[in-house]
């Protein structure tokens, strides 16, 4: 059986941008492995709307600070030349890199479209509450500071599946865009009657050539940065058939050896071991489940039971496929998922699984 490895999440939402944290990472690394981290998982390395985007503003994925795009060169983290080296120095201390990849929605189109749409119900996505009509979105995606490099793909509506503004009304709303073989997905959470749509320009898995290119996309990924793995972002709203294939695909490319963790932020366990059956168990899910559990100790101190906490969470029920952690960039004071763990009671819950076999 593997040993456990500590992974450390590498950033947080209010990380200075001003480009120097990839140096940061190369600096670092001696000291991290010299702490007992095995591996990091690092924020988006691809070029958000902004130089201040975090990375989950995705607009180019080809771009990893190499063209002038969006206002600057670099990310929010530095270009691609600092990437590759702080990657490189990981990689010599023995600390295995794992990248986040934003695979649901594009943002920062470089020109509008008009195209048909209904409008949806937000609290249920299946219920239509209009008539067909005519949006203006921003949907396409030219990238000229980048001419074609690594990729000719250039994105438009009929990438998409789903857009929240219309720009010809300065109107906000969930927008399902209508066309042959157009809907949102079935094989999605089933919260909001269909979570396919979360954000921006949601991507359409139902359509071929855009599972063919994010599948070249994320080869061309790997052999780029030489990284041990990969962090798939919200992937509760990517289409799970899509999941398995471009996880199956990765291990094909990059042997067993490359590992990869869902966010699949849901506690309901029974959710979760629908999306691992869904999936053939190829990555493996960070435990939000127990993440609630050490808030609820952290708020209810000693009217808590702490002989109960590793009940209902998937390090309980399927401890291979489990990733635990205590806090992160979701979770912290002022994000939309806030459920940060009280800090008098973080030695604690790191000690209970960190501790674990």
């Amino acid at each position: 059986m593997k040993r456990n490895h500590t992974m450390m999440q590498f950033f947080e939402w209010n990380v200075e941008a001003d480009g120097s944290h990839w140096k940061k990472l190369a600096r670092l690394a001696p000291k991290l492995k010299a702490k007992g981290i095995d591996a990091i998982w690092i924020p988006p390395v691809t070029k958000g709307q902004s130089p201040e985007d975090t990375g989950y503003g995705v607009y180019d994925l080809y771009d990893l600070g190499e063209f002038d795009q969006k206002g600057a060169v670099r990310t929010k983290y530095g270009t691609r030349e600092d990437l590759l080296g702080a990657i490189a120095a990981c990689v010599r201390h023995g600390v295995a890199v794992y990248v986040d990849l934003v695979m649901n929605h594009k943002a920062g189109a470089d020109e509008t479209e008009v195209f048909k749409v209904v409008e949806v119900n937000p609290d249920n996505r299946n219920e239509v509450i209009s008539e067909p009509f005519d949006i203006e979105g921003w949907t396409k995606f030219t990238f000229p500071g980048r001419q074609g490099q690594y990729s000719t793909f250039q994105w438009n509506f009929e990438h998409f599946n789903g857009t929240d503004y219309d720009a010809s009304q300065g109107r906000t709303g969930i927008y399902r865009i209508l066309g042959k073989n157009k809907s949102w997905s079935e094989h999605v959470d089933d919260e909001f009657g269909n979570y396919d749509y979360l954000m921006f320009a949601n991507i359409d898995y139902n359509h071929q050539e855009v599972r063919k290119e994010m599948i070249r996309w994320g080869k061309w990924l790997v052999d780029t940065l030489q990284c041990n793995g990969f962090r798939l972002d919200a992937i509760k709203h990517i289409n799970h058939e899509f999941v398995r294939e471009f996880a199956t695909e990765m291990i094909k490319k990059r042997g067993q050896d490359f590992y990869m963790v869902g966010e699949f932020w849901k506690p309901d366990l029974e959710s979760c071991q629908k999306f691992l059956d869904t999936i053939d168990y190829k990555i493996d899910l960070f435990d939000v489940s127990l993440h609630y559990k050490l808030h609820s100790a952290s708020l209810g101190g000693k009217d808590f039971d702490l002989s109960t906490l590793f009940e209902d969470t998937l390090v309980q029920t399927h401890p291979l496929n489990s990733v635990t952690f205590v806090d992160n960039h979701d979770s912290q004071p002022h994000e939309a998922l806030e459920s940060w763990v009280e800090d008098w009671f973080k030695p604690s819950a790191y000690a209970l699984i960190l501790l674990r076999k």
